[in-house]
């Protein structure tokens, strides 16, 4: 009896508790605070903490390998929905089936501020290489500046595995972050003559043209860029279920229950890569500060090809859309309407910036495309 009660003393996690566990366990439990009390981004945080505080847990077992007859542990298998790239892609399924490209093809100008958005990415990319990253861990650092997190994660995946985690947490947490980081870049760079700007009602898109549109982009997408089939086909194909109006239950199984479960399953397995051991290192410090490069000048990007097309249309574009480019939807096109109103509460930009909002969810998927078939 006294034997067992020592071996069961003996096999605490207490014991082998180190400080870099505890480091991860205190980073963890900030992630949790600021999705819980700071209402940072909290689908995607709160996931990502409580994986980042299971992991560090000495003893949890999550993901054991298995071994002979022994089963694995629950995250072992789970995390196969990010290393067979199977989560991003449905959560692009969620996220087409919830997004209304109305606004972009009211102005498809607004593509080009979508397009000038990634900018950042190959900012970002080249600040990596000169830091001592080789091509294919930059890539996947610079596609922070896209602030897409599913891309994010299928483009590491793809080319620096083993930065997973970093990347992956410094992806979502600038995400959760945008509504601090753009609006002082985007009052550096306007006018207050441009911010007061008000654009013209976009005009009505026929259910025709919305049923076409998401067939014409991913055949020209897959011709183009084949590597990012997986997330133009699964973005487009959701768009698609939304527009046709005739498959009402898997619209809403998309947009609900689908990207729901999926969105927890896939935050709980990128907070599991965040073990101590692989986390605390000096590359960890380098990610997340050149993913505030990548946002800070993909955010840039579009503002100042905004500025371009206030010149080229007479002053019809407010500028702050541009910032919108990024693919944080719809939280960066909030912001853009948010600073706008600041100045004219008569402006409301919301559906404007919708339209390189969700250009932004393309042009990233086919800047990381682009890298796959490059460097892939």
């Amino acid at each position: 009896m006294l034997e067992n009660l020592e071996k069961f003393v003996g096999g605490m996690g207490f014991w082998s508790l180190t400080w870099g566990q505890v480091a991860m366990l205190a980073i963890a439990s900030l992630l949790i605070y600021l999705a819980i009390k700071r209402g940072f981004e909290p689908l995607l945080l709160l996931p990502i903490g409580l994986g980042a505080f299971l992991v560090n847990l000495p003893g949890n077992g999550l993901l054991t390998v298995p071994q002979g007859n022994e089963i694995g542990g629950l995250y072992y298998y789970l995390s196969k929905g990010i290393e067979l790239e199977i989560f991003p892609p449905l959560i692009f399924l969620g996220i087409g089936a919830m997004t209304d490209f109305g606004p972009l093809l009211a102005n498809p100008k607004t593509f080009l501020l979508g397009a000038a958005a990634q900018f950042g990415v190959f900012v970002a990319l080249f600040s990596a290489v000169l830091l001592g990253f080789d091509l294919k861990e930059a890539a996947a650092i610079g596609i922070i500046g896209g602030a897409d997190g599913p891309t994010a994660i299928y483009l590491t995946l793809k080319l620096a595995p083993h930065l997973l985690g970093p990347i992956a947490v410094a992806a979502y947490s600038y995400m959760a972050l945008v509504p601090l980081i753009q609006p002082p870049i985007m009052r550096a760079l306007t006018t207050d003559k441009e911010r007061r700007v008000v654009m013209e009602t976009p005009k009505p898109v026929s259910q025709k043209i919305k049923i076409i549109f998401p067939l014409v982009v991913t055949v020209i997408g897959v011709f183009i860029v084949p590597p990012a089939a997986p997330l133009l086909s699964m973005l487009m194909g959701g768009n698609l279920l939304r527009e046709s109006g005739v498959v009402e239950r898997l619209t809403n199984m998309a947009q609900n229950e689908l990207i729901n479960i999926v969105t927890f399953f896939l935050g709980t397995c990128v907070g599991m890569t965040m073990a101590a051991d692989v986390f605390l290192r000096w590359e960890t410090l380098k990610i997340i500060s050149l993913g505030v490069v990548a946002f800070g000048f993909s955010t840039a990007g579009g503002v100042l090809v905004g500025k371009v097309m206030y010149r080229m249309t007479g002053g019809k574009i407010n500028p702050l859309i541009g910032s919108a480019g990024v693919s944080a939807v719809p939280m960066a096109a909030r912001v853009s309407h948010n600073v706008g109103q600041e100045y004219n509460p008569q402006n409301y930009l919301l559906m404007h910036a919708m339209g390189p909002n969700v250009a932004g969810v393309i042009g990233t998927a086919i800047a990381a495309g682009v890298l796959i078939a490059i460097l892939g």
